[in-house]
């Protein structure tokens, strides 16, 4: 659900300070939220009920009557109600014929009917005009001013003068109008408040599935292999040493499958020489995740520096370095500065800070309030060049940090290599498979592709 040119708002105001009456069928918690912020918009209200009899949590400012009273003193009517309750419109079809009815009905369940609860709406009243809209909306954001909360409803109607209509008056409660188009879209719109994170299923499940993988990956070459073989209790890494060797592990492989599904695509379109051909749905599907993908490596990155800043106060650290300068003093000798270590360890913590804070500067481009203040090339450059960058700098990162250790017998334990090893198998790939394709032979054509240029055109002009 994106941007409509139609969300554009007018430039030129209403100059009718007169606005409509608007009805709401139904006195339950979201109706009477909603007359509220109607009432406060300065539009006259008057409710739609089975009781008439006035209670303490209706608007002050707003009458009570039946619905078919109500109805009559309206020309747009919110059906606050239920779908199951829907069968008390049809004696009113009449009354309604010509009217606007807003439905702003959720279900229990995604696709739970046939046809969304908008459409069966409009089969029960055929002559109105029906409109889906604040569906999106809970009761709860609308007493909070919905300043914590989505300012965003999504509205669809076949009739366009009542979905304007709709929209005005979402506008003037300070929401966001987004158009959705016609009726049809109405099962899209009732589903969406049902999809828990859709985008973040795959990022958390892949995210989760990894941890566990390399938990007990680490798990057993760190603690389990020292206490059969050296008969060492190192279960405390459990706490620090091992989620701090989890945690960058993790950002750097969810870094590389952000840019790995580009990197397939432009293979698949050099392969088929056209671009109008659709990807596989499983590569759409990670494409479209790519963000989610991104800020969930960065939430890795982030515990990974704190972790990081951690270690000079863990017990363990502070034993090992005052056994080391006992052990020297004890020898009456000082051990020399190894000038080659400190290059390797000072050139591995710069790469790590300025790939951290490339990583954070992609984090903070996705958000929605910055990447509406930017335009498509500027974009296109923060999340593509500089994701690159970024790519390179956190892999660079870890091959200093134990690149010498490939060859070390002593980094295999049960033949299974260091858990950074198996960190950069997937960014390597993606890197080398890139600067492949910077190549001129596969760029130009490549680019040419994108441009669309066809290799065996299906249709002649």
């Amino acid at each position: 659900m994106n941007k409509n040119s139609s969300n554009i708002m007018a430039l030129a105001p209403n100059t009718s300070n007169k606005r409509e009456t608007v009805c709401i069928f139904g006195t339950g918690d979201f109706g009477r939220a909603l007359g509220h912020k109607i009432i406060q918009a300065g539009y006259p209200l008057v409710f739609g009920s089975r009781s008439t009899q006035t209670s303490n949590l209706i608007p002050k400012d707003a009458e009570v009557l039946s619905h078919a009273e109500a109805a009559q003193k309206a020309a747009i009517i919110i059906i606050a109600i239920q779908r199951q309750h829907y069968n008390f419109l049809t004696p009113l079809a009449d009354t309604l014929r010509g009217k606007v009815l807003v439905d702003v009905s959720n279900n229990l369940k995604i696709n739970q009917y046939p046809e969304s609860n908008a459409e069966y709406l409009a089969q029960l009243v055929p002559g109105a005009k029906v409109v889906k809209a604040f569906n999106t909306v809970s009761a709860w954001a609308l007493q909070s001013g919905t300043l914590d909360a989505s300012r965003q409803v999504f509205v669809c109607g076949d009739d366009m003068e009542a979905k304007q209509k709709v929209m005005d008056i979402v506008r003037a409660l300070g929401l966001t109008p987004l158009d959705q188009g016609s009726l049809l879209a109405a099962q899209e719109i009732e589903n969406y408040p049902l999809q828990l994170f859709p985008m973040w299923k795959f990022p958390i499940l892949l995210s989760l599935g990894l941890t566990a993988f390399f938990f007990f990956y680490c798990l057993t070459r760190d603690v389990i292999y020292p206490y059969v073989y050296e008969n060492k209790d190192f279960s405390f890494f459990i706490a620090i040493s091992i989620p701090n060797r989890i945690c960058p592990i993790l950002a750097l492989i969810l870094l590389a499958l952000v840019y790995l599904p580009g990197v397939l695509a432009a293979i698949i379109q050099l392969y088929r020489g056209t671009k109008y051909r659709r990807f596989p749905d499983w590569l759409d599907k990670w494409m479209l995740c790519r963000k989610q993908l991104g800020l969930v490596a960065l939430a890795f990155a982030s515990l990974h520096v704190l972790y990081t800043l951690v270690i000079p106060i863990r017990s363990f650290v502070r034993w090992r370095i005052s056994s080391q300068i006992i052990s020297q003093a004890l020898n009456n000798e000082t051990e020399p500065l190894n000038n080659t270590n400190a290059w390797l360890s000072d050139s591995y913590l710069a790469l790590g800070i300025l790939g951290f804070f490339l990583f954070v500067l992609l984090g903070i481009t996705s958000l929605p309030s910055v990447s509406n203040n930017v335009n498509w090339r500027e974009f296109r450059f923060v999340q593509s060049k500089l994701g690159y960058v970024t790519l390179v700098l956190c892999t660079a990162h870890t091959l200093v940090f134990g690149g010498n250790r490939f060859l070390s017998p002593s980094s295999y334990r049960w033949y299974l290599p260091n858990v950074y090893m198996l960190s950069l198998i997937v960014p390597c790939i993606v890197l080398v498979v890139k600067f492949v394709l910077i190549f001129p032979c596969l760029d130009k054509p490549l680019t040419r592709i994108r441009q669309g240029w066809e290799r065996n055109p299906q249709y002649s002009e």
